[in-house]
């Protein structure tokens, strides 16, 4: 090192003695402050867990009957029928959609559990599913339409559902309203 380093670093040194020339260090502490996080962490395994007990629960011998066109709709016993109105009317405005067009019917129920499962986290209250109008099926008749409507009965957090209404995909789609959230 040459006399000029030095001059440099004893430089260095004292401007910053000089920029901190007034700041105390603080008492030692044994204590951690910790921040309320934004966004409470979610156990992944449980989320799938629950999502598998769900898909196990939801069985496809409990039916509703739909005929071909009918716009058909469920409330949970105890529901007003003025829920049922402001659903069909569009009072709740669609915060997300599930689109289930070229899914297998177990493909679609674990679809659907997933996204209800996820809708109720974020706290949405009305979401559409689209099942499509069975155009292209077999029979040209909705293959996912009645299972959907069957599972979303055995769920105790669906309030109601009904057929949206025709800008929102008609009778390939239901719209439904959900439990709120508790507040803690």
């Amino acid at each position: 090192m040459t006399d000029q380093d030095f001059n440099e670093n004893d430089n260095e040194q004292a401007l910053f003695h000089a920029a901190m020339h007034d700041v105390m260090r603080l008492p030692a502490s044994n204590t951690v402050i910790q921040r309320n996080s934004p966004v409470s962490p979610l156990p992944r395994k449980k989320i799938s867990e629950d999502t598998a007990v769900v898909d196990d629960m939801l069985s496809d011998h409990i039916s509703i009957e739909i005929e071909a066109g009918d716009e058909w709709s469920y409330t949970q016993p105890g529901m007003s029928h003025q829920t049922l109105k402001r659903l069909r009317r569009g009072h709740w405005r669609i915060q997300q959609t599930l689109d289930l067009h070229g899914f297998t019917r177990d493909e679609a129920r674990q679809e659907l559990n997933i996204f209800l499962t996820d809708c109720l986290r974020k706290n949405y209250r009305c979401v559409r599913v689209i099942h499509g109008k069975g155009l292209s099926s077999q029979n040209r008749e909705p293959v996912l339409k009645t299972r959907i409507g069957n599972w979303l009965i055995q769920r105790t957090d669906v309030l109601a559902f009904c057929q949206a209404r025709p800008e929102e995909g008609g009778s390939g789609a239901v719209v439904i309203l959900l439990k709120a959230a508790r507040s803690s």
